[in-house]
């Protein structure tokens, strides 16, 4: 009659640790929108800012490319300044996942940050 008493008790320490994980994360995305990450193209004439959660903060155009008048190879160099400045911001947020979940022992969870964190999915690489 009392055999399922156990798996109440682990279903109460993940309820409890679901619960810390939340508070956890608020904090880890407060301090994701501090970090900064830059990516750049071109040499360095474009550059583009990200916050630790992908938010564009700045974008930077050497006026000798403006005054080029060159307007496609802005158009080709900004997005990947853009790219390299969310891959890194999503390393950032990688890393801080990884130090949320240290310490909490939920089945399957460092596999999922694996994942999310751009590591093995399962799927073949391009």
């Amino acid at each position: 009659m009392f055999k399922g008493l156990g798996n109440l008790a682990n279903i109460g320490s993940l309820i409890k640790q679901a619960q810390q994980m939340g508070g956890k994360l608020q904090q880890i995305t407060d301090e994701l929108k501090t970090r900064r990450a830059e990516g750049s193209s071109g040499g360095g004439m474009i550059k583009v800012e990200v916050n630790g959660i992908g938010e564009v903060l700045s974008c930077r155009i050497d006026p000798s490319l403006v005054n080029s008048g060159d307007r496609e190879m802005v158009e080709d160099l900004l997005p990947a300044a853009i790219n390299q400045a969310l891959l890194k911001a999503k390393e950032l947020h990688a890393e801080a996942m990884k130090s949320m979940a240290d310490g909490l022992d939920m089945p399957g969870l460092n596999a999922m940050l694996a994942q999310l964190s751009g590591g093995d999915s399962g799927n073949p690489s391009p």
